[in-house]
């Protein structure tokens, strides 16, 4: 049974901010029915939605991450989880909309700014533009109503995307695989960060997050990746090998290793 816990209809830049609520889980809308984050009430730094967990794998590729930036903040899952369990990271979270960052605090339980945390009232692509080689990882995951905003997937986006890391800087960004210029997108995000890319299904047909890497990692033996994901199993309730396995179905890989810039577009 289909529950609204609250709804907002607050038009901020010509979308709604909504909030529901079903089965334990809160959810939040911009605009659409379609949900742009959710949250298990009773687990609330948990990470509900698998493409968010995927996202994740950043920590697969580099055990040093001390900074994180995250464009745009939605319900903050990414936000939560990584200040509740990555306490070696801090992160910078710029987003636009005033609203978003209140209902993700009253709603979704996003902590005020401390030492760790910086969420900035303010234009992401503006912050990207006045900032290079500032960020060991950056986040996108840049919905509204309409899909993915025009200026989120630019050529000249990811290129800035790519100025913005530092020299061993990881992307991390979410795409719906349905997209018809889901290829398009990615040939943009291989071009700006020389073809070291890698891509992650999370769900047929559903999320993919893609990696962009301004350097190859240093081990990309599947070995390494899989002792790598059992270490963060530990502390994290992420299926990080699971996510290992994906990424050797459908990315080029022999038996033995990962290679960038070799995706099998006909297994995504």
């Amino acid at each position: 049974m289909f529950r609204v816990a609250k709804h907002l209809m607050k038009a901020v830049m010509g979308e709604s901010v909504d909030v529901s609520e079903t089965d334990g889980v809160r959810s939040l809308h911009l605009g659409s029915v379609t949900i742009q984050s959710a949250m298990r009430i009773r687990d609330p730094n948990a990470l509900e939605l698998t493409y968010t967990r995927g996202m994740m794998c950043f920590l697969l590729f580099n055990a040093n991450v001390k900074n994180v930036l995250a464009i745009g903040l939605g319900g903050g899952s990414l936000t939560k989880y990584i200040h509740a369990y990555c306490p070696e990271i801090t992160s910078t979270v710029v987003e636009l909309n005033p609203q978003i960052i209140q209902v993700a605090r009253s709603q979704f339980y996003v902590p005020d700014n401390d030492e760790r945390l910086n969420i900035i009232e303010g234009d992401g692509l503006q912050y990207l533009a006045d900032n290079n080689n500032v960020a060991d990882v950056l986040l996108i995951d840049a919905f509204d109503s309409n899909g993915i905003p025009p200026d989120f997937c630019s050529q000249d986006f990811f290129d800035q995307c790519a100025n913005t890391l530092n020299n061993n800087g990881i992307l991390a960004i979410n795409l719906w695989g349905s997209d018809k210029k889901f290829d398009v997108y990615l040939q943009r995000i291989e071009q700006s960060f020389d073809g070291k890319v890698l891509i992650l299904p999370t769900g047929k047909p559903g999320n993919i997050a893609v990696f962009g890497f301004k350097r190859e990692p240093a081990d990309l033996r599947l070995a390494s990746l899989r002792e790598r994901a059992k270490m963060l199993e530990q502390t994290h309730k992420i299926e990080f090998l699971q996510f290992v396995e994906k990424l050797a179905e459908h990315n080029s890989s022999s038996n033995n290793r990962l290679f960038l810039n070799r995706i099998a577009a006909s297994d995504i």
